[in-house]
């Protein structure tokens, strides 16, 4: 849970954050590889696959987070944004992600969420949660959400606006072109 300047703060998922990198770097390896031993329309073919799965995982693991800032709160999930001003969050609570209430609707934000190990544990009542589970994390970053909302509420007002994920949608679009023009020609 780092943040990106003074005034801002980052949250993500500490595991799917390990995990999409260890999915990127296997990719990587498999796209080198296919550079290394070259099978033209083949090789184009297979590499464009890796390469939307190396885009998948990482619109899957490495994409959804939750930014607090003074002028607004951003959830980043796997293919929108969403830039709410403090002043049209109404609540906040936690599921088994975190959901932001602006109004009537509701946003879902899968950067913050919670081990179904933690939840079992806290429903059950057995061993006590440790001081880093998922529960507890997800609380501070509740409680920084409701902080935020009552300090910077009177300033950051506006509207919700909601954003594609172009980038990731374009590069998804280009490596599919290419892979069927790989296998056609092939």
């Amino acid at each position: 849970m780092k943040s990106k300047s003074p005034e801002s703060e980052h949250y993500m998922s500490a595991s799917n954050r390990i995990t999409g990198s260890i999915v990127l770097v296997i990719g990587a390896l498999g796209l080198l590889d296919v550079i290394l031993e070259w099978r033209t329309a083949s090789g184009l073919l297979v590499g464009s696959i890796i390469g939307i799965f190396m885009v998948l995982a990482y619109v899957g693991l490495m994409r959804p987070s939750v930014t607090l800032s003074p002028e607004n709160l951003l959830l980043r999930n796997h293919l929108r944004d969403h830039e709410i001003p403090w002043s049209a969050v109404s609540g906040v609570d936690i599921t088994d992600i975190l959901r932001v209430h602006a109004g009537d609707t509701k946003f879902r934000a899968p950067g913050v969420q919670l081990v179904m190990r933690d939840m079992r544990k806290q429903r059950v009542g057995g061993r006590k949660l440790a001081a880093d589970s998922s529960i507890s994390k997800a609380d501070f970053v509740v409680n920084r959400i409701e902080t935020h909302q009552d300090q910077y509420a009177e300033q950051s007002t506006g509207e919700v606006i909601t954003r594609w994920a172009r980038p990731e949608l374009i590069i998804v679009a280009v490596l599919a072109v290419v892979a069927i023009v790989a296998a056609l020609v092939r």
